[in-house]
C-alpha cells in the first residue's frame, strides 16, 4: 500500500480537555490510486492531511507509507520519506522574492545533502535546471520563469506550486484544497495540471467542493467528527450519504452523464 492507516487517533488539548480530531481512522490507499476526502469544517480533514504527510504523529494507531511504519523511522529515514510525498496546499506558499524558476527549484531541496545544499542552490546542476524547465513547461509557465513570485497571478502561483511538486519527483501527491482560492473558471484547467503532477503517482486530495470532487475522483471518503462515514466509488455516493455528511446544508449531487464522468476522471488517472 502507498498509505495504510489503522486505528489512527489524534488528540489535542482543548478548553474542555482532550479532543480527538481523528477517532479510529483506518484507510488503505493503493499505489497509483486517486481519492478525495470530503467533510464539513471540523471533521478532521486537516489533521488527517498532517498525518498523511508525516508532519503529525498519531496519538494511537499506526501509519504506514509504502509499507514502513513512519513512527519508527529515524530522522534521516523520515526526511527521505517526506521527499517521496509531494504536497500542494491551498495557498501556493511561494517565496515572493524568488523567481518562478527558483521557487520550482525548491522541490529539489529534499534531494540535496546538507553539505551540498548551498552549492546546489547557488549553482544548480544542469540536470536540476533541466527538471525545473521541463516542469515549468508542463504547467505552461516556462515563459514566466524569470518572473518573481509576487509578480505572478494567483493561478500562475498555483501552477508554480504544481511545478515544484513535479521537480520533487515524489511517489505520492497530497492536495489540500488546492483550487479553493482560485476563480471557478480556472479550476478545471488546474485540475488537469494536478493530474499531470500525479500521473503514475498516488493522489489524495482534501476538498470542500462536493460537485467538483465527484466529477474528478473515482473514490470518495466521507469524514465526519474524526471518523470515516463512508468510503465508496464516486458513482455510489448518494444524496443520503451527503445529507449525513453535511447535516445542516446537504449539497445535492449533480447528475452527470456517464460519458462526462469518464472524461472528468481522465485528468487524474
Amino acid at each position: 500500500m502507498s498509505f495504510s492507516l489503522h486505528g489512527v487517533r489524534r488528540s489535542f488539548d482543548g478548553r474542555a480537555g482532550r479532543v480527538a480530531a481523528l477517532d479510529g481512522v483506518s484507510l488503505d490507499v493503493a499505489p497509483g490510486e486517486r481519492l478525495v476526502v470530503l467533510g464539513p469544517s471540523g471533521a478532521g480533514k486537516t489533521t488527517l492531511f498532517g498525518v498523511l504527510n508525516t508532519t503529525l504523529r498519531p496519538t494511537e494507531g499506526t501509519v504506514r507509507f509504502e509499507g514502513r511504519d513512519v513512527s519508527r523511522l529515524s530522522q534521516r529515514a523520515l526526511r527521505a520519506t517526506r521527499r517521496r510525498i509531494g504536497t500542494v496546499f491551498q495557498q501556493p506558499r511561494l517565496v515572493p522574492s524568488l523567481t518562478a524558476r527558483q521557487n520550482a527549484l525548491l522541490g529539489r531541496v529534499g534531494h540535496w545533502s546538507f553539505a551540498n545544499a548551498v552549492r546546489a542552490w547557488v549553482r544548480p546542476s544542469p540536470e536540476d535546471l533541466e527538471r525545473v524547465d521541463a516542469a515549468l513547461g508542463a504547467v505552461g509557465l516556462l515563459h514566466r520563469a524569470a518572473a518573481r513570485g509576487d509578480e505572478l497571478s494567483g493561478g500562475e502561483q498555483q501552477r508554480v506550486a504544481i511545478a515544484r511538486v513535479l521537480v520533487q519527483e515524489p511517489t505520492a501527491v497530497l492536495a489540500d484544497e488546492p483550487f479553493s482560492s482560485l476563480d471557478p473558471s480556472l479550476r478545471e484547467s488546474m485540475s488537469e495540471l494536478l493530474g499531470v503532477a500525479a500521473a503514475g503517482r498516488t493522489l489524495v486530495a482534501v476538498m470542500h467542493d462536493v460537485d467538483f470532487a465527484l466529477r474528478h475522483f473515482p473514490r470518495v471518503v466521507g469524514l465526519a467528527a474524526g471518523r470515516v462515514l463512508f468510503d465508496v466509488p464516486a458513482a455510489q455516493v448518494t444524496p443520503e450519504m451527503l445529507a449525513a455528511l453535511y447535516p445542516r446544508e446537504a449539497p445535492e449531487r449533480r447528475q452527470v452523464p456517464e460519458r462526462e464522468w469518464a472524461d472528468a476522471f481522465a485528468c487524474v488517472r
